[in-house]
């Protein structure tokens, strides 16, 4: 699959104030802008003897990440599959126009992330995404098996 910048399936409005019209898009739709940090935590807890780390990329300037992925060993893993981290923070940053600030580490849970950067908890969407999750990162061989 091709890399792709999380930014090029950004939520229209009604997308963003209509759960079911936001859930009802492509699954790299919905994980790319969205529900990003639902796959994130969801690649790690399939993966739980690996060591994969979750990290957010922040724009220079934002208080709140632009986009939010699993990374392990200079892999980065979100709605376009694996690809190399740093060629996940080019693509992005050149879409959006602007310099990716800062790659932060995650260390705290997805309750505590989500207060944070206002973003949804799983019980807050139109329906359960961790089942839609779990099938989508099962599609993608991880780059330890390839």
């Amino acid at each position: 699959m091709a890399l792709l910048a999380s930014g090029t399936f950004r939520r229209t409005p009604l997308e963003r104030s209509d759960q079911r019209v936001s859930w009802e898009r492509t699954d790299q739709a919905f994980f790319s802008s969205g529900a990003c940090h639902i796959l994130a935590w969801t690649c790690r807890d399939a993966h739980p003897d690996q060591g994969i780390e979750l990290a957010s990329l922040y724009l220079l300037g934002e208080q709140h990440p632009l986009h939010t992925y699993a990374r392990w060993n200079g892999w980065a893993f979100d709605a376009s599959g694996w690809n190399s981290e740093a060629e996940l923070r080019r693509v992005n940053a050149e879409f959006e126009g602007r310099a990716v600030e800062r790659v932060e580490r995650i260390d705290v849970d997805l309750a505590e992330f989500c207060r944070l950067h206002v973003h949804r908890m799983p019980h807050q969407y139109w329906r359960d995404p961790i089942p839609r999750a779990r099938a989508y990162v099962a599609r993608f061989t991880p780059p330890w098996e390839a």
